[in-house]
């Protein structure tokens, strides 16, 4: 498979890349516990490294509402069997209670396993 045919998969509306951010928006815990590996890890802007089942217990527990989030760029780099998506956003959230337009900038890894994209890490920080 060529690496654009690659992209164009990763890409696509039933791959992990759109599919994650949309769990997210909204707040489908369910999918989100579905889609990234295991072993996934989401760290915060402040740094904070939260593994999966954290970060998932405090999204059921209402600690992480998204209101709106808008795209404002995306980048997809992808080498063999790696990638690396990396997403600029306007995020209208209420995170540990304190609602605001947060501006993250999304970085996340997956690796290519069989037919389909794994998310392994996502990494907020601000731009």
């Amino acid at each position: 498979m060529t690496t654009t045919t690659r992209r164009a998969r990763v890409c696509s509306a039933g791959d992990r890349p759109t599919a994650l951010l949309d769990a997210t928006h909204e707040g489908d815990t369910s999918a989100l516990d579905d889609l990234p590996d295991h072993g996934f890890t989401r760290t915060h802007v402040t740094g904070y490294v939260q593994p999966k089942a954290e970060w998932l217990a405090q999204t059921r527990q209402g600690r992480f509402v998204y209101h709106t989030i808008d795209g404002k760029s995306a980048t997809i780099e992808i080498d063999g069997d790696t990638a690396r998506l990396v997403v600029r956003t306007v995020t209208d959230a209420t995170v540990y209670g304190t609602r605001a337009n947060w501006p993250p900038r999304l970085a996340t890894e997956y690796a290519h396993k069989g037919d389909t994209w794994v998310v392994l890490r996502t990494e907020a920080t601000t731009w």
